[in-house]
């Protein structure tokens, strides 16, 4: 679930220094779920007008590692960001097109999946991503296959 208090005060209690650029950050991948640093970055520009690319990966770093935002990293895509955290969600990706969509828990709460062998871990969460066609990408594969002529432009 996406925490909905103020920026500032999710800093605060996660003990950050309140920052414009973390500040612009934290409420550009509340604003941008599954975005990766180069639109979080567009959007911190938008906001603040000069920023550094490297602010921008400092600022994603610390608010995850405060637990603030959530990085996922699905397969042959960059890294990207959330706001949802501490609901151990997992996440369906589109092979077509890149999309990226929450999932809830299967079965019950954190974390949900069971190891058959956790070798002494105490495990709390588990990441699971469901690969598959959205139904944009469905659809536009549909529309090809009813007519063959068309062409891909």
């Amino acid at each position: 679930m996406v925490d909905m208090r103020k920026p500032e005060e999710l800093l605060r209690g996660a003990m950050l220094r309140v920052t414009r650029p973390r500040t612009a950050v934290l409420e550009a991948v509340r604003a941008h779920p599954h975005a990766d640093a180069d639109t979080i970055t567009g959007v911190v520009r938008d906001e603040l007008g000069t920023v550094s690319k490297q602010a921008v990966y400092d600022v994603l770093s610390a608010l995850t590692d405060a637990r603030l935002v959530r990085r996922i990293e699905p397969s042959g895509s960059p890294a990207r960001y959330e706001a949802r955290v501490g609901d151990n969600h997992h996440h369906v990706v589109c092979r077509i097109c890149g999309a990226i969509e929450d999932v809830d828990c299967a079965v019950g709460a954190a974390p949900c999946l069971s190891a058959a062998d956790d070798h002494g871990f105490e495990i709390d969460e588990a990441e699971v991503t469901y690969w598959g066609t959205c139904p944009a990408c469905a659809a536009q594969q549909d529309r090809h296959m009813e007519d063959p002529t068309r062409s891909n432009k």
